[in-house]
């Protein structure tokens, strides 16, 4: 008996003690699992923020695309990142514009020496002579702008205009900065043309490329005065104020420059020129503007006294800067109403009075859909030319004092969109020239000139 409750005893201790153990392990096993489920709401609830979170920048993305332009424009100084793309960054100060054109001539010509000192060729370095000329010329143009407006009517900006030729020159059409009020007020200052007061409608063989107050005058050769000598574009530097109100327009330049650069070789009438200071022209324009008709008066004037001149018989100083010009312009732009059929017609005139010399020019041109006609006539008037002149040679048309009327008749037609490229237009022109000079000595005389050009026009 005793034995039994030994053993039962016994059993009963080792029994709760299994019973423990089995309950211990129980609890342990569940907290584990709550653990374990706990780390996996943990995990979801990560993932789910992860993916709500590139949910919204894709929704941002989507957002700023169309607005995101190919060059970044960030006001405060760029991150340099190893992972981030290369890219052009800009101030952000306004709006930038690359553009060009392309324009290259297939010219034919009855002789290099001209009646005239207007270049017939696109090349700043073509010298006259007396062969037929066959060549191909032109020039690529690549255009800077910037501009930046204020919602208060302000803007300011600028304006680059590199060129490389195809004598593998680089030159320089406009560089300039400016600034104003939108229809009210205007200020430009480097280097651009200021008003056109001779325009030539669709041309391409009389304002050529390459055509600036530079070398405008050529001794020995007439002169078709345009009123550019104090425009612009030469190797000074030009200063315009201009002022719009209502129909009226007025315009103030002046120019800085050698004033001896107008002249070839610095030679006029024979005489070598010398310069002492730099010349400073006024152009004041006065144009009004109406719907299809406008006109405009100028008047360009050097104002600096014994600015350039020559020594008479080595020793007498003869100032030749004091040079006065006067012009009027009148157009009808029909196709301001009739894109179609309206007729374009220019008319202009213009006089200069200048130290023993006086020219006059006139010239009329009209424009009806693609074909451009047009005529001008010079005349100068000659007073005084040097005796002792061994610049000229047989290729010169004035060479003593008298009177030179020069006739030129141009024409060109424009073949547009070739290929239906809209940017690409190819120009056909022709002129034909001939000179009546009436010396004071010496037997009269005429000759004359023509040519014809191919123009490949393609803007970018």
């Amino acid at each position: 008996m005793k034995i039994k409750i030994v053993a039962l005893a016994i059993g009963a201790l080792f029994s709760s003690g299994l019973m423990a153990a089995q309950t211990n392990s129980f609890v342990n096993i569940e907290q584990r699992l709550a653990l374990l489920e706990q780390r996996l709401i943990n995990a979801e609830r990560r993932a789910s923020d992860a993916e709500a979170q590139i949910q919204r920048l894709r929704q941002q993305q989507r957002v700023t695309a169309p607005a995101t332009p190919a060059v970044k424009a960030e006001s405060a100084e760029p991150t340099i990142s190893a992972a981030a793309p290369a890219g052009l960054t800009l101030s952000g100060y306004g709006d930038i514009k690359i553009y060009g054109d392309v324009e290259f001539n297939m010219d034919a010509a009855s002789r290099t020496g001209s009646l005239t000192s207007i270049r017939t060729s696109a090349s700043k370095n073509q010298t006259p002579g007396s062969n037929e000329r066959w060549d191909i010329n032109g020039r690529i143009l690549l255009g800077l702008d910037g501009l930046r407006r204020m919602d208060n009517g302000n803007f300011a900006g600028f304006s680059a205009q590199p060129l490389a030729d195809m004598s593998g020159r680089m030159n320089l059409d406009d560089a300039l900065f400016f600034f104003g009020r939108e229809d009210d007020w205007k200020v430009k200052v480097g280097r651009f043309e200021a008003y056109d007061m001779f325009p030539l409608n669709q041309d391409t063989f009389i304002e050529y490329s390459g055509n600036t107050a530079n070398d405008l005058y050529s001794d020995g050769y007439g002169y078709i005065y345009m009123m550019k000598e104090g425009r612009g574009r030469s190797n000074g530097g030009n200063f315009l104020v201009s002022k719009t109100l209502d129909n009226w327009y007025f315009e103030l330049n002046s120019l800085v420059e050698d004033g001896s650069t107008l002249f070839q070789d610095s030679n006029y009438h024979g005489y070598a020129l010398e310069n002492k200071k730099n010349v400073a022209y006024l152009r004041p324009v006065i144009a009004w503007n109406n719907g299809r008709f406008s006109t405009a008066v100028a008047m360009e004037k050097n104002v600096v006294d014994n600015a350039y001149g020559y020594y008479a018989n080595g020793s007498h100083w003869v100032d030749q800067s004091e040079r006065t010009g006067y012009g009027w312009t009148m157009s009808w732009n029909g196709a301001k109403t009739n894109p179609e059929d309206g007729v374009t017609t220019n008319l202009n005139v213009a006089w200069m009075d200048a130290p023993d010399e006086k020219d006059f020019t006139a010239g009329i041109n009209s424009l009806w859909r693609r074909f451009e006609l047009g005529y001008i006539y010079a005349h100068n008037r000659i007073d005084r030319f040097s005796d002792a002149s061994d610049g000229c040679d047989d290729n010169c048309w004035i060479a003593d004092v008298g009177s030179y009327d020069i006739h030129t008749v141009h024409a060109s037609y424009l073949l547009p969109d070739i290929m239906n490229m809209e940017n690409f237009n190819i120009y056909l022109g022709a002129y034909a020239s001939w000179l009546e000079a009436n010396p004071s000595f010496g037997e009269k005389h005429e000759d004359s000139r023509y040519g014809a050009r191919v123009r490949f026009k393609y803007f970018f």
